[in-house]
């Protein structure tokens, strides 16, 4: 993929996170927009960060995470790429939405989900993360998530639960979701791709066992009305069947 000059990307996506929330491109109380990192509400108490990383084939990609709040506190899944920009995402939300991060949870081992999780530690902020998320991390020489669970994981967020789960390999061996009931909202992650997409990036993939992986997720939460996919732009359920119909001819 052609590598697209820096303010070309941001502007492309601040386009369509524009189109999809139906807002201007003005940053207001609940909005973000930096060189480094664009935050956007999706629903109640549910926000999308984007952040950027250099790739040798892809060029200059935007990557997705979600932050959820309720009761002053906030959880996030997926930490920005660099320290500098989880720095920034965690001002904003102590100073924009008045709440205290309590909580990241890493759904995979690549840079775009962990690649900013010192800053999270050197900030006493306690971070999550499959078994195998934790090993491959070490493995790669990443920063480790301290806290490590095998099949799913609940935790509060105010009053509110908010959940990741292994459902089964796809992008990584390791791959999990998140899911905040309060909302309907699924954290595909990289497991997930937005509408249009291609394949991606198969090197650590498990492309057999990807669509039925997906399915898995599509069934244990049927009640999930919006979608964020690790890279590009939110939507419906239909983001699921798309990635669902896309890795179906590996299985």
């Amino acid at each position: 993929m052609k590598q697209c000059p820096a303010f070309l990307l941001l502007f492309s996506c601040l386009i369509a996170t524009q189109l999809l929330f139906g807002q201007t491109l003005d940053a207001g109380r609940d909005s973000l927009v930096t060189d480094e990192l664009v935050i956007r509400p999706i629903a109640e108490g549910v926000y999308v960060h984007t952040c950027f990383l250099q790739t040798n084939d892809f060029g200059k990609v935007p990557c997705n995470g979600m932050i959820v709040v309720s009761g002053g506190e906030a959880i996030i899944f997926d930490t920005p790429t660099t320290d500098s920009s989880s720095a920034e995402l965690i001002r904003w939300i102590e100073d924009r939405l008045h709440c205290r991060v309590t909580g990241v949870i890493a759904t995979h081992f690549h840079d775009d989900c962990l690649g900013g999780l010192n800053e999270f530690h050197r900030r006493g902020i306690p971070s999550y993360a499959n078994r195998l998320t934790q090993r491959f991390a070490q493995e790669n020489h990443a920063p480790v998530p301290q806290h490590g669970f095998d099949d799913q994981l609940q935790l509060a967020v105010g009053s509110q639960p908010v959940i990741a789960d292994f459902v089964g390999e796809g992008h990584t061996r390791d791959n999990v979701i998140g899911y905040f009931p309060a909302a309907h909202v699924l954290f595909g992650g990289c497991l997930v791709k937005e509408l249009g997409a291609g394949e991606g990036y198969l090197g650590d993939a498990s492309v057999g066992a990807w669509s039925s992986t997906v399915s898995r997720a599509r069934a244990a939460y049927p009640e999930a009305t919006q979608v964020i996919p690790g890279h590009g732009i939110p939507g419906d359920v239909s983001l699921l069947d798309y990635t669902i119909k896309l890795f179906a001819p590996y299985r």
